[in-house]
């Protein structure tokens, strides 16, 4: 039997564990969003977009993280961009 293995099922929980709460699906599940920040997946789930939302359609792509493989990790990586 061949098996798959699709990083973006696991984005919503990995967003959960790494930062700890719960998250809001948003861009027809593309992205999540924690407060004004919204991560996003992009490429075929090989990128992890920081993208700051400010207002009603206003968006700055802050920065892009590359996804190899473990999409927690990627996400962390991202978690220390934001913290610092």
């Amino acid at each position: 039997m061949r098996r798959i293995h699709d990083p973006a099922a696991d984005f919503v929980p990995a967003c959960e564990r790494v930062f700890a709460r719960p998250v809001r699906v948003v861009d027809a599940g593309r992205a999540v969003q924690l407060d004004d920040v919204k991560l996003r997946l992009d490429s075929g789930e090989r990128e992890l977009w920081i993208v700051r939302v400010h207002g009603l359609g206003l968006e700055d792509w802050v920065a892009g993280v590359e996804v190899r493989g473990d999409i927690e990790r990627a996400l962390r990586e991202a978690k220390e961009l934001l913290d610092g």
